[in-house]
């Protein structure tokens, strides 16, 4: 690729033209393959999204890894489950293995709404439309891939798998299933963010090892027989995690389970852990430790076309692709260790970055970029301002066991030096092309708001603030505060709501200060575990005199292995066996959203009648006082 000199001496590539060859993009039909004069192909990618070759989607990723390393590999994007089959066999039979990915998304976040409503649409696919994966489309595909091609090994990866790798609550049938290799028939998983895990797999496989004697591969996990010895795993414990059948049983059982994968899941390097089902185990091993700066650049720096594949050029946009084709994602990982996210125990706790340089190179691909007109969208990650962040002396990191690094106080070991993150918006912003940035992640404010003046100062608090509100808003500033009540938030991992009272007033302050006329725009969760009617009311009047009338709502929706689902399910904290309350039923769940939209006329009357019931005529008053 030729190269053209940017200001600061970032190097970019040179515009390239409209249409670029296919061969340009990991191959996804036969013809394709014939292009390239491949009989056969070492790898076949089977995913549940459209195919975008760009390194927010993990197919491709995936993909391009395997293809540096030298093997051949092809993508089959959405492959039809219904007819006669056809998409599974166009391509053949691969020579080491089909990797199977739900997508992006869990599939059945994807297809059902909170309340297990069919949603009309699909962001991963063109034009948004939906149909396009099975319902629990990693067991699908693998079992589909099972039947035709009996003995091509078959390795999981995602989201999907990721976070359905051991027993797990699933909402959507209401059950306790067992882990995903075990009711889908897949030979491995790969967990995580699962570069390192790939690679190493690929070369073994290439070498001649059959896959059911690789038991000693890190972030991998497998099923084996109860007689079968484990290989030895050094210094690394091997924990036996409550079985199946105990977990069916007894909810506390299914909590003490949760306990120990997430305590594990939050460590360095976590235990090898087992869990019986019957005469068959199911093997985790432990993950490798965070990623080096360099690993993180090489899974960045492939290169990919930042483009979906031709194939959909008459099909329409694909609106997740639209949503990040200008973004640039700068670390991975959150120490925020919130109750209802996945990404601690899929991405991991402990912030991974990327180079200044590479992130520059990719600033500079997005401003050379045909139809690039200036505006990056969005330069962060899970959460925007956790760059570079990790522990000063990762000898402490290595003991720690803490959920969150924040909460429920900031670590005295935890860097949160917000200086190169101000620094790197400038540098980006002196990019040919680059006329604006926006900050679209979200941040946490809780490292910014009630610190000390001494570590203000020391790291750059207000003056990140200052340039985020002024120069990378895009009018509105969407933040998390989740709820109001203090007890809620405890379960949530989220800071006292007067932390967020504070950020509120800052970034007025801010505003007023410079003539700026934007909006602060909180999201907020119902039917949370530990969330009441009284919490819901006491939220919807907070909000109410803090001027908000609420729009960015949404309802709790228990996904695979967190520790709100988790919660959800046994209705115990897994850390107190304390029960707590949560909205389950229908009418429950759509009556605490329905305190959000107090302001609404047709909610009028049941607020008042709600709140009387409840012996709140103060809050009655109050909302009284409002038109």
């Amino acid at each position: 690729m030729n190269y053209a000199r940017c200001k600061k001496n970032y190097l970019c590539p040179m515009q390239t033209p409209d249409k670029r060859p296919v061969t340009d993009w990991l191959p996804v039909s036969r013809e394709e393959l014939d292009r390239r004069g491949w009989d056969e192909v070492d790898i076949i990618i089977v995913t549940g999204d459209a195919y975008v070759d760009h390194p927010s989607f993990g197919h491709a990723v995936m993909g391009r890894i395997a293809e540096k390393e030298g093997f051949r590999v092809a993508i089959l994007p959405q492959p039809n489950w219904r007819d006669d089959l056809r998409d599974f066999k166009k391509l053949g039979k691969p020579r080491l293995f089909f990797g199977v990915t739900a997508g992006c998304m869990d599939s059945m976040v994807n297809h059902y709404t909170a309340n297990k409503r069919l949603r009309s649409d699909d962001a991963y696919t063109p034009g948004g439309v939906a149909g396009f994966r099975p319902d629990y489309a990693s067991v699908v595909y693998t079992q589909i891939l099972k039947k035709l091609y009996p003995g091509v090994p078959v390795v999981l990866g995602g989201i999907e798998a990721s976070m359905r790798r051991l027993t797990h609550y699933d909402y959507w049938s209401d059950s306790l299933k067992p882990g995903i290799l075990e009711w889908s028939g897949a030979d491995m998983l790969v967990f995580g963010m699962g570069e390192k895990a790939m690679k190493l797999l690929i070369r073994r496989l290439a070498s001649g090892e059959n896959i059911s004697t690789i038991h000693n591969l890190e972030q991998t996990a497998f099923i084996t027989s109860a007689e079968t010895p484990l290989p030895d795993s050094g210094n690394i414990p091997t924990i036996e995690l409550p079985t199946h059948a105990r977990c069916l049983a007894d909810k506390k059982e299914f909590a003490r389970h949760f306990r120990i994968f997430e305590e594990e899941s939050n460590r360095w390097q976590g235990a090898r852990l087992i869990e019986r089902n019957g005469n068959r185990v199911t093997v985790v091993n432990p993950p490798f430790p965070p990623m080096s700066q360099p690993e993180m650049d090489e899974a960045f720096d492939l290169p990919y076309t930042r483009e979906p594949h031709p194939r959909y050029n008459k099909r329409g946009a694909i609106p997740a692709f639209e949503m990040i084709r200008n973004s640039v994602n700068m670390h991975r990982g959150c120490f925020g260790g919130c109750a209802f996210c996945a990404i601690s125990a899929h991405q991991g706790k402990f912030v991974v970055s990327r180079s200044e340089d590479s992130i520059m190179k990719e600033v500079g691909q997005i401003a050379t970029s045909p139809g690039f007109k200036g505006h990056i969208t969005d330069m962060g990650g899970p959460s925007a301002n956790m760059y570079l962040m990790q522990g000063r002396d990762t000898s402490q990191c290595m003991k720690c066991r803490r959920p969150s690094c924040i909460f429920p106080s900031i670590c005295r070991n935890l860097n949160t030096d917000h200086r190169p993150m101000t620094e790197l918006y400038r540098k980006a912003l002196k990019v040919n092309g680059v006329k604006r940035i926006t900050i679209g992640s979200g941040i946490r404010y809780d490292m910014i708001i009630g610190r000390s003046d001494a570590d203000t100062k020391a790291n750059g608090l207000n003056e990140y603030l200052e340039q985020l509100i002024t120069r990378h808003v895009s009018g509105r500033l969407k933040v998390a505060p989740e709820h109001s009540s203090a007890q809620v938030l405890q379960i949530m991992r989220k800071p006292h709501y007067r932390t967020f009272v504070q950020f509120q007033q800052k970034f007025n302050e801010i505003n007023q200060r410079h003539g700026l006329r934007q909006q602060l725009i909180p999201y907020f969760i119902s039917s949370h575990p530990g969330s009441k009617p009284e919490d819901m009311a006491e939220l919807a009047c907070e909000t109410m005199q803090q001027g908000f009338r609420l729009e960015q709502v949404q309802d709790f929706t228990p996904t695979p292995m967190t520790l709100a689902t988790a919660i959800y399910y046994s209705g115990i904290d897994p850390y107190t066996l304390k029960p707590v309350f949560t909205a389950k039923t229908k009418d429950e769940k759509i009556n605490q959203q329905r305190f959000f939209f107090w302001y609404k006329p047709e909610n009028k009357r049941w607020l008042t009648d709600t709140l009387r019931k409840m012996g709140r005529n103060d809050l009655v008053e109050k909302f009284g006082k409002r038109k």
